[in-house]
């Protein structure tokens, strides 16, 4: 059983936009997240991961306010294990389409 593509999205606005949540009855492991600037000009991105869900607060951010260069790519390679109900958070600073957010990983059912 490999990894596959678990979320993609590229935000229309500078807003908070969910790129993955779990599965109930499933724990996800997250291998990467990669993030493209599309754009000629500089980016920045947040990514946060909401236990169960929960309302976004200060402690679920992995990345806040990162910026990305004019055409390039930001790649996260872990290992983290989320639970069911559990969300990936994305958001960039742009109200354009112009950041892209990839997420790979493995589901097992539980």
């Amino acid at each position: 059983m490999g990894y596959k593509v678990l979320g993609q999205v590229a935000p229309t606005a500078d807003t908070d936009t969910t790129l993955y949540t779990v599965p109930a009855s499933t724990e996800t492991v997250v291998s990467s997240i990669v993030v493209c600037n599309r754009d000629d000009a500089a980016q920045s991105f947040r990514v946060a991961v909401r236990p169960n869900g929960a309302a976004i607060s200060n402690e679920h951010y992995l990345y806040y306010d990162v910026t990305l260069e004019t055409h390039s790519t930001f790649v996260f390679t872990g290992g983290i294990t989320l639970d069911a109900t559990d969300v990936i958070t994305v958001r960039s600073s742009t109200v354009s389409s112009v950041v892209s957010f990839n997420l790979y990983g493995r589901e097992v059912a539980v």
